[in-house]
Formats: C-alpha cells, sequence, structure tokens
C-alpha cells in the first residue's frame, strides 16, 4: 500500500489515562458548582452525586456501543446521567457541554505519551497527512488537550464523535476522516488501544492498515473483533512501520499512474442493488389507514427529496414530511410509519454478480467510489453495502446528504476525483440515469450504462454487472 494519512485515536493512544474512585470524588464539589451557576441544586451529598453520574455515564455508554450514536451532551445529562431529577432543561442546556468538558477533564487523568511529538514529526517529515477521530462527548476536551500538548498543529483533519454524531467502530466516521483528507480509504493508517472500537472500525472502512497499541487501562468490556495488523506496545514502533511501507511508495504511485484508467465509481440504488418491493410496506400501512387514495403532490414531494438528499433535512423529518403529504398526522401513526418508511427503504436485493465482480476489480488495483443521491446517512449506506458483502473494498463515498449537492451537480463528481488525487480522464462512470450519466461526461468521466434508462448516452453499456470485467477499458 501507500500510506498516504495516518489517523491517531486520542485516549489510549496518544495519551495515557487512568482514574480512581478517590480522584472522582475529589472532582464532584467543581461539578457540583456548575450546577448552581445555573441555580441547579441536586440537594443530595458528594457521595451520592458520585453515584448517579458513574451510573448515569455507564448507562449512555452501553446505550452508545448498542448504537454508534454519539447524543449532544444536554441529552446525555438530561436522558442518562440526572434523568431522576426535577431539572429546568433550559438552565441545564446552558451548561450540559461545560459539563461533559468538566467530566471529561476532570474525572480522568490524562498524560501524553512521551514519544509523541518526535513521533509526529517524523511522520510528517514523510510528507504523509496526519490526522485524529475521537470519540468524546464534549468538542472542547480533545483540542484542550492538543493545545495543553502543544501538539495540535500537526492534526488535520480532527474529527469528533460530538461533532459527527457516530461514534467508532461505524466505519461512517472512518470515511468522513478519509474524505476530509481528500486521500482514499486504502490509503490510510489508523492507530488505536482498541480492537472493539478502532481495530474493527478501520478494518471495515477499508483503511490499508489498522494497528493496535497496548494501553493498561481496563475497560472492564470485552474488546474483540478482527485482528490487527500490528500490535505495538509504543509509538516508536508505529514510525518504523510507516517507514518500511513508505521505501516502496515512489514505485507504487508510478504503476498506479501508468494505467489509463485508475478509479471506477458507482451509482448505488439501482446500480449495485434494487428494490423489488419498493414501497409494498407502506402501500399496505396506508391501506390499514384507508389512506393512500388520493394522489401525492409531486412538487412538495421533489422539494421536501431535493432539501434531504442535500442534507438540508434529516431523513426522519423527510420521512414525517412525506407522511404529512400523505395524510398521515397522528402522533403515534406518524411513528409507525416512519418505521415503515424505514423498514422499506432496508428491503433491498442485489443485482447478480455484484459481490464478486466489484473484489475482482479491486484485486486488479483500480480504486473503488460510490458517488451516490440520498437521504440515507453514510452509515446506513455502508450497513448495506455489508449487507451483500462489500462494505470494506471503497476508497472513497461520496454521499450528496454530506457534501451538499447532488448529481448532475459537477461538485458532487470532482469531490470523488479530489478524495483519490484522479483526473476525469483517468477515472469512470457507472450510473442508469440520464441526468448522471450526462453529468459525469461533462466533467470528462468515461460512462458505462447499466440497468439504464430508454435514451441514455454513454461510452459503453453493459446487461450483466460481470460484463464490466470485459469492458475495454479496463485492459
Amino acid at each position: 500500500m501507500t500510506i498516504q494519512a495516518v489517523f491517531f485515536d486520542m485516549g489510549g493512544t496518544l495519551e495515557r489515562f487512568w482514574f480512581t474512585s478517590e480522584t472522582r470524588l475529589q472532582a464532584i464539589p467543581g461539578l457540583k458548582q456548575l450546577l448552581l451557576s445555573v441555580g441547579i441544586d441536586l440537594k443530595i451529598s458528594n457521595s451520592d452525586l458520585y453515584k448517579v453520574i458513574s451510573a448515569g455515564h455507564l448507562s449512555y455508554h452501553n446505550w452508545s456501543i448498542l448504537t454508534n450514536e454519539e447524543l449532544p451532551p444536554v441529552r446525555v445529562w438530561s436522558e442518562f446521567i440526572l434523568s431522576g431529577f426535577p431539572i429546568d432543561q433550559k438552565m441545564l442546556a446552558k451548561i450540559a457541554e461545560d459539563l461533559s468538558l468538566y467530566f471529561e477533564g476532570h474525572f480522568y487523568q490524562r498524560e501524553m505519551r512521551a514519544e509523541v511529538p518526535a513521533v509526529l514529526t517524523a511522520i510528517q517529515n514523510m510528507d504523509i497527512k496526519i490526522g485524529l477521530i475521537s470519540n468524546v462527548n464534549s468538542r472542547g476536551q480533545v483540542p484542550a488537550s492538543l493545545e495543553k500538548y502543544h501538539i495540535k498543529h500537526f492534526f488535520n483533519p480532527i474529527v469528533l464523535s460530538s461533532e459527527y454524531g457516530r461514534r467508532k467502530p461505524d466505519p461512517a466516521i472512518f470515511h468522513y476522516a478519509a474524505f476530509l483528507a481528500k486521500v482514499p480509504t486504502s490509503g490510510c493508517v489508523y492507530v488505536g488501544d482498541r480492537i472493539a472500537r478502532d481495530i474493527v472500525g478501520a478494518t471495515r472502512a477499508g483503511f490499508g492498515l489498522a494497528v493496535q497499541i497496548t494501553h493498561e487501562f481496563n475497560h472492564g468490556e470485552p474488546d474483540d473483533g478482527v485482528a490487527a495488523d500490528a500490535i505495538i506496545s509504543d509509538l516508536n514502533s508505529f514510525v518504523t512501520i510507516v517507514r518500511s511501507k513508505t521505501n516502496h511508495r515512489k514505485t507504487n504511485t508510478s504503476q498506479h499512474i501508468q494505467k489509463q484508467i485508475r478509479a471506477i465509481f458507482f451509482d448505488a440504488g439501482d446500480i449495485l442493488y434494487y428494490r423489488p418491493r419498493k414501497r409494498k410496506q407502506l402501500e399496505e400501512f396506508l391501506k390499514q389507514l384507508g389512506l393512500g387514495k388520493d394522489p401525492i403532490d409531486e412538487n412538495k414531494r421533489k422539494n421536501l427529496e431535493q432539501q434531504a438528499f442535500k442534507g438540508q433535512i434529516s431523513q426522519v423529518e423527510y420521512r414525517t414530511a412525506i407522511l404529512g403529504l400523505l395524510g398521515v398526522t397522528r402522533a403515534e401513526q406518524v411513528r409507525m410509519g416512519v418505521k415503515v418508511l424505514e423498514q422499506d427503504d432496508d428491503d433491498i436485493d442485489f443485482f447478480d454478480g455484484v459481490c464478486d465482480t466489484l473484489h475482482e476489480i479491486k484485486k486488479k488495483g483500480f480504486l473503488l467510489g460510490v458517488i451516490t443521491d440520498t437521504a440515507a446517512p453514510l452509515s446506513v449506506k455502508i450497513k448495506w453495502f455489508e449487507k451483500g458483502g462489500f462494505g470494506d473494498i471503497w476508497d472513497a463515498i461520496i454521499s450528496s446528504k454530506e457534501v451538499g449537492f447532488r448529481k448532475p451537480d459537477p461538485r458532487i463528481y470532482q469531490a470523488a476525483l479530489s478524495q483519490l488525487s484522479v483526473t476525469s480522464d483517468q477515472a469512470v462512470f457507472v450510473g442508469h440515469k440520464i441526468s448522471e450519466l450526462d453529468g459525469a461526461r461533462a466533467v470528462g468521466l468515461k460512462t458505462i450504462a447499466f440497468n439504464y434508462e430508454t435514451g441514455a448516452e454513454a461510452d459503453y453499456y453493459i446487461k450483466e454487472f460481470s460484463e464490466l470485467l470485459r469492458v475495454p477499458i479496463f485492459h
């Protein structure tokens, strides 16, 4: 592989951390003062508050492991940690971020690994990008620690679950980091201390290497999954690994450049998968309610779709609004309807030969990417790909919901080209819609039409997905 970017975990990797019951009890008065600053007096002892916070934090921690979601601090404190107290939510909202920042800064003792500055300097001198991906509830703790250690200037991008909304091991947060760094996932290395969180997540995202660094902290929970590519006890050892991989960097790069076509981008829906039972569950749901007989306002539907596909409204907001157009307005029925729409969207089948063909193309050394118009979060889209057996092969997944524009806008194709560092004449787009194929060709990409609309123009046409391997431009 060619290493283009190295991403580090924070806690347990760049820094060691630990705590004791005594140090946490000593931090309770400061947290009480934060609550009192907005008039929240829980009227309990320090030891009782310590028990409340410990139990609430554990509850949220376990929930986040199941969902991979990172909630805003106000929801963490109101729904998990202080849920048993009658608290003014407006007052709590004013200090929720400060509470999470205080918890992460005072309920743990932290210390940077001594070798970190020298290691980061060595990697930087190899002309390799350096980034960070961290699970953290506050937005301020990681930046504050990096400033304290005088190493913040090394990192770009810094991706926090508190800002992205998803937690490791969700591969979406790893893909997002690679997108910001403008590097293919296969050119990325991740270093973290946890198998279940760091190594599994990086592997599912298709990172080229996933390295585990040992950390003596006992989390008290299972830590298993896939095997790391390497296990190290200090970061100096990691520099040796990077140097061994970069010795062949120039040769590998020149071999890639010699290929006329280096990257293949795919539309997702109706190219990789399709929905033979599309909206069947919704139709049955509406029938039970005596609805669905009147035509929907197409202009309003298209406007909502445009907003959802550009990330201007959430998928739940989009589904709720669509149900409203269909006459579903009662709260309980809306909740049921949103669930039905989710089940409809998840009900997909894959075209014959997709999985095997994609893996075969990957083996030939091509970069693979997806350019998709979607209202679905990237985490959901990747789950569909994983269901089909090809979740970890993508070097880039460009989602209209995340970039804010959709095909045939030239910017969405250019975002894909930029991340993989290829020119338009080195890339191919496989699609089915006339507008999307035209958009790709306007940017300069070669085009291949599959499952295509009548009248679609493309450089090549295939009837079966496996025919991709016989298209001349791949030889």
